[in-house]
């Protein structure tokens, strides 16, 4: 890997429900999801464009896939510009908040931890 490519490329959440899982990340990112015409998974991507460098990833429906409260990898997921306004809409859309809005530092920004509609642990970046 060279100095000028993402550590992250890609990233798979995974579901139970897949529609209520879409509806809930629509709900609190404001973003439209789509899904992806793989046979043998069920998948819905976030909003990405083909060769612009930038990491993407999709909720994932498949019996290898299990969600995860406390254990395994913790994604961070942008929420630039305002974390606290991401905050906010997620117990309306379903999730649960386990790490409210925290400082890291001022260079890196702040953090919050939260659970989603499937029982995913995972988390918030911004620099605000």
């Amino acid at each position: 890997m060279n100095e000028s490519t993402n550590s992250l490329n890609w990233f798979e959440i995974p579901v139970v429900d897949i529609e209520r899982a879409q509806k809930f990340y629509e709900a609190v990112f404001e973003i439209s999801m789509f899904k992806l015409p793989i046979p043998e998974f069920e998948m819905v991507a976030f909003p990405s464009e083909p060769g612009n460098g930038k990491a993407s990833g999709a909720l994932m429906k498949h019996e290898m896939y299990q969600p995860s409260s406390d254990s395994g990898v913790v994604i961070y997921l942008n929420a630039d510009p305002d974390i606290q306004r991401v905050i906010d809409r997620i117990a309306p859309a379903g999730g649960q908040i386990l790490i409210p809005k925290t400082q890291i530092t001022e260079e890196i920004g702040y953090m919050a931890f939260f659970l989603d509609t499937e029982g995913n642990r995972l988390a918030l970046h911004a620099r605000a």
